[in-house]
């Protein structure tokens, strides 16, 4: 096993750069998962450590050696992939033990591998099966298979249940943790899917416009999100924004009203308020005219507009809500619960 340091890692395609001085310590049996929208640079960072992007300047070091110049086989990393990259004409024995046999293992040890490798995953009754003849959730074990069949230093998932359906994708997901968990490898895992995300990382990278906009863990993230990007990439739903005016511990909302707050800051920024952190209040501050309600069965989410104004809010409520379309429903927020931004860099303002 091995840990892993990005030190000031700069990626450029001619004059322009996509990956801007990223840096992280990844610690030995860590799962490191790399978030953020299509185009953000996770893929391209996730090359990087592989071998099968170059680096234009920083270093990658691998269990304390510096990869930069080494080929992807010499870095003693396994890769699963998005489409699978399954061999069709080889059996999932066959396609699991290729690399092993390219690299001269005893038969005796590779069929002891690919053996473990399949009972761990439950596929050894698609062992001679060829890829065509597997479901999707079953041609990913294959992947899997292979990549552990090499006792690698380090797993590379790059977006590995995208082509999944949204049941087994949860499945997987899960499965994917116990099997990291179980082998204790380090491991780094690029998604789009918050969710996703926040259920399989020990920490996260968030990446915005090739830029680490915060490195930390999901809870440090959703409770302390160090900026506006942040803040509405992670959770779900969306984290609501308002423009307010904080004077002391109250921040002036649009349209009339006043929220607490916890701040030093005074003056224009941005207030983020977490739809599961509003509470119903027949007296509170925070008055919405509903639009729409999204039934969810364990609570329900409503979508309205700010009394008065034209800015957007949602809130979650517990249980079902069957009425109440154009109403106007008030909601509080616990002070501790607010955050606040500044307007015009959208990082968070501290205490």
């Amino acid at each position: 096993m091995a840990d892993i340091q990005l030190t000031d890692l700069v990626k450029s395609y001619g004059p322009t750069e996509v990956l801007h001085h990223v840096a992280g310590d990844i610690k030995d049996g860590e799962f490191i998962v790399i978030v953020g929208p299509s185009g953000c640079g996770k893929s391209t960072l996730l090359r990087m450590v592989a071998g099968l992007e170059s680096v234009t300047s920083g270093e990658i070091a691998i269990g304390g050696r510096r990869v930069n110049e080494l080929e992807p086989s010499a870095r003693d990393i396994a890769m699963v992939f998005q489409n699978y990259a399954l061999y069709p004409h080889m059996s999932v024995r066959q396609n699991m033990a290729y690399g092993l046999k390219i690299r001269k293992l005893p038969k005796d040890e590779i069929n002891r591998r690919v053996e473990e490798a399949a009972e761990i995953l439950e596929i050894k009754q698609y062992l001679d099966r060829k890829p065509r003849q597997l479901s999707g959730g079953q041609r990913q074990r294959v992947a899997m298979g292979r990549a552990i069949v090499r006792d690698p230093q380090v797993f590379l998932f790059d977006e590995p249940l995208s082509n999944l359906d949204a049941k087994l994708r949860v499945q997987m997901r899960l499965e994917i943790r116990k099997l990291q968990q179980r082998l204790g490898v380090t491991s780094i895992y690029v998604t789009h899917d918050q969710v996703e995300a926040m259920t399989l990382g020990d920490r996260l990278m968030v990446l915005n416009g090739g830029y680490v906009e915060q490195f930390g863990t999901p809870i440090e993230l959703y409770d302390r999100p160090a900026s506006v990007f942040v803040a509405g990439f992670i959770g779900s739903p969306s984290m609501n924004f308002l423009p307010v005016e904080v004077s002391g511990s109250q921040a002036a909302l649009p349209g009339g009203g006043a929220l607490s707050v916890v701040s030093a800051h005074s003056g224009t920024a941005t207030l983020g308020l977490r739809p599961e952190h509003l509470n119903e209040d027949e007296n509170g501050p925070i008055a919405i005219e509903v639009d729409m309600l999204e039934q969810l069965g364990a609570n329900t989410l409503i979508h309205g507009r700010l009394h008065g104004t034209e800015h957007s809010i949602t809130a979650s409520v517990p249980g079902h809500a069957h009425d109440g379309i154009g109403s106007i429903r008030r909601f509080s927020a616990s002070p501790d619960l607010t955050h606040l931004f500044d307007t015009g860099s959208g990082k968070r303002l501290e205490i």
